[in-house]
């Protein structure tokens, strides 16, 4: 209706005598006699100056928020070639069996059943892509959609020079390589496999064949590879690249820690003291990178601010998993199965109006896997990711880094990563942090331990939450001094064998059961004062949930500690917190077993308050 409208008031104006547009788009108005441009090509010129599609976009591909969603990904496959740190984990991941998988066919019935709505822009990804053996042949039929403008491919570089002329005259318009180091040491160290010289000839095949720009995709992290940053943008003064820093973002298994990410901000000031005259470029409405350009460069750089500035309000994008499911957010776990719908015979119009209804569910933003943390400080971010560390190698990093970056422009001294993830250790463990101080050592549990107390917590003869009548009341902080209060509280959840094995290989249909539970253990921190009548609210300035598997017990043992400056305790913080993680746990795991028992709920220690500081034994 409302294209129809538009297409009548423009009707209206090519038919009247006025010379002026309030979109500054050119007026020319035909001469009596002049039949070189007829009323329709003019009202067709007109539309795509106004940027309107020439009939309206697909209702099947416009979510509640009025996002047009042009761009389509593919996965071709769950495998990989490379066993990238920030991707999955060394050993690999579970595959899903090959019958499960779409078939060539199947792919190009979605496609084009997409293309037909308006989808105009395919990316093939991975796993690797070009691991797929018929890869050319689907970019080959790809090119033969009518209205698809764009296909593009998101490639590790192994097999890149190999095929690129094959994928090229198939019909190959765009390349994105990832590439993460200039460092062949450091690069098989971050992929855990060789071939740094392969992605650099697949860049400079591309190069050579036309490709402008070639896009190389980096992800940086703190301790890794940020002290490469500069000499990636000095690739762009020579060759034909899009170097497009990408902040290091939460996948499954990836052992993401918030301290390793990069933000945008900081990027770019590093690279602006290098540069000062860096310009910032004009951006596309649903781009999901900021571009830059140095005067007299060949290339440009882009950040892709994932993490800091989200780019959700301008998504146009939808995903489609080597096994057929629809993803309408990267970072949502809802999925819709389409390969299923196909095989039961669906109709065309039964599989859109099953698009349609994910598309339409889409949230406003991707807040599945990130806490709001309303304290933190605005000038880093404007919305704060959930911290995940997780570790499994039983080698030192700090003697991984030494052994396979020696001889490389590597620093040898200890480097924040270093000092953040520690030694290894053979359990899964994660840990979340909010608004840590500057103590460097806050992430280590020893730290977190209280010191010495100074003597038992000498407990009152007199309930202090009764009145003189014995009704409930609260109690009286007023008068009290605001001191440095912190408390620790644990829980136990015994899980069973079954359970235990699934949560220890991440393996839940619901998701990672050790963070989501981490997550609601810092909520309910903050929450304690609305769930428990009688607790004053406190302004935490530190919340930590720790969860570590013991495999002898087949447990999950919960550790939550609390900070705050106030005239009362966290001790109901810390318990809170504790509690409702194993809660979230019990949750997460119940349709597997019904014998998971929650035991050992108790504060371990608190210190800061007028009575002495209390550790349990």
């Amino acid at each position: 209706m409302a294209a129809r409208q538009l297409s009548q008031i423009l009707w209206r104006v090519l038919r009247s005598g006025t010379r002026s547009c309030s979109s500054g788009a050119p007026v020319t108005q035909p001469l009596p006699g002049d039949t070189s441009r007829s009323a329709a090509e003019e009202l067709s010129r007109r539309k795509h100056f106004l940027g309107e599609p020439m009939t309206p976009f697909s209702t099947f591909l416009t979510d509640s928020f009025g996002r047009r969603h042009n761009y389509l990904r593919i996965s071709l496959t769950e495998k990989c070639n490379l066993r990238c740190q920030y991707c999955m984990p060394e050993e690999g991941i579970p595959l899903t069996p090959k019958a499960d998988l779409l078939t060539t066919e199947e792919i190009l019935a979605l496609a084009r059943l997409f293309v037909k709505e308006g989808i105009d822009k395919i990316r093939l990804t991975g796993g690797e892509p070009l691991i797929r053996p018929d890869v050319v042949n689907i970019v080959a039929q790809l090119h033969q959609l009518e209205g698809l403008r764009t296909i593009g491919i998101t490639t590790n570089g192994i097999s890149l020079a190999r095929l690129l002329p094959q994928l090229q005259k198939a019909g190959l318009s765009a390349i994105n390589i990832s590439l993460d180091t200039l460092v062949p040491a450091k690069f098989e160290f971050i992929v855990r496999r060789k071939g740094f010289h392969k992605v650099m000839e697949g860049i400079h095949k591309a190069i050579e064949l036309g490709y402008n720009p070639v896009k190389v995709n980096c992800v940086v992290m703190r301790g890794l590879n940020e002290d490469e940053l500069l000499d990636f943008v000095a690739l762009t003064k020579g060759l034909p690249l899009d170097v497009r820093f990408i902040e290091y973002m939460p996948f499954d298994g990836n052992k993401w820690n918030f301290k390793k990410m990069v933000s945008y901000k900081e990027m770019l000031d590093t690279v602006r003291q290098q540069w000062p005259e860096l310009e910032k470029l004009p951006e596309e409405e649903s781009s999901t990178a900021k571009a830059f350009k140095i005067p007299g460069f060949c290339g440009q750089i882009s950040f892709i601010t994932s993490m800091s500035e989200h780019f959700c309000g301008t998504c146009n994008r939808l995903r489609i998993t080597a096994d057929g499911n629809l993803k309408v957010c990267l970072f949502g776990n809802s999925e819709v199965s389409l390969r299923d719908h196909l095989r039961a015979g669906a109709s065309e119009e039964e599989l859109l109006r099953i698009i349609g209804a994910a598309v339409g569910r889409k949230k406003q933003q991707h807040a599945e896997l990130f806490l709001m943390v309303q304290d933190f400080p605005p000038a880093i971010f404007s919305w704060a990711p959930l911290c995940v560390q997780g570790l499994r190698s039983s080698q030192s990093f700090s003697s991984q880094m030494a052994t396979l970056w020696k001889g490389c422009r590597v620093p040898q001294a200890p480097s924040p990563a270093q000092q953040w993830l520690g030694a290894g250790s053979p359990q899964r463990h994660s840990s979340s942090h909010l608004l840590s101080d500057t103590n460097p050592q806050c992430l280590s549990p020893e730290s977190q331990a209280p010191a010495t107390p100074s003597g038992p917590l000498s407990p009152s003869d007199q309930l202090t939450h009764v009145d003189t009548e014995g009704r409930a009341a609260m109690v009286d902080v007023g008068g009290k001094p605001d001191t440095e209060r912190a408390a620790m509280a644990s829980a136990v959840v015994l899980l069973g064998p079954v359970a235990f094995k699934l949560v220890q290989q991440n393996q839940l249909k619901k998701g990672d059961a050790l963070v989501v539970a981490q997550l609601a253990g810092v909520q309910a921190a903050k929450l304690t004062s609305q769930l428990i009548p009688l607790c004053h609210h406190v302004t935490l300035s530190h919340v930590q949930v720790r969860l570590e598997l013991d495999s002898t017990r087949h447990a999950v043992v919960i550790r939550a500690s609390c900070r705050a400056r106030g005239p009362t305790g966290v001790e109901m913080e810390a318990l809170t917190s504790a509690a409702v993680a194993a809660l979230t746990l019990y949750d997460m795991c119940k349709a597997v077993s019904r014998d998971i028992v929650l035991e050992e709920i108790k504060l371990l220690s608190k210190t800061g308050g007028q009575r002495g500081d209390f550790h349990q034994t």
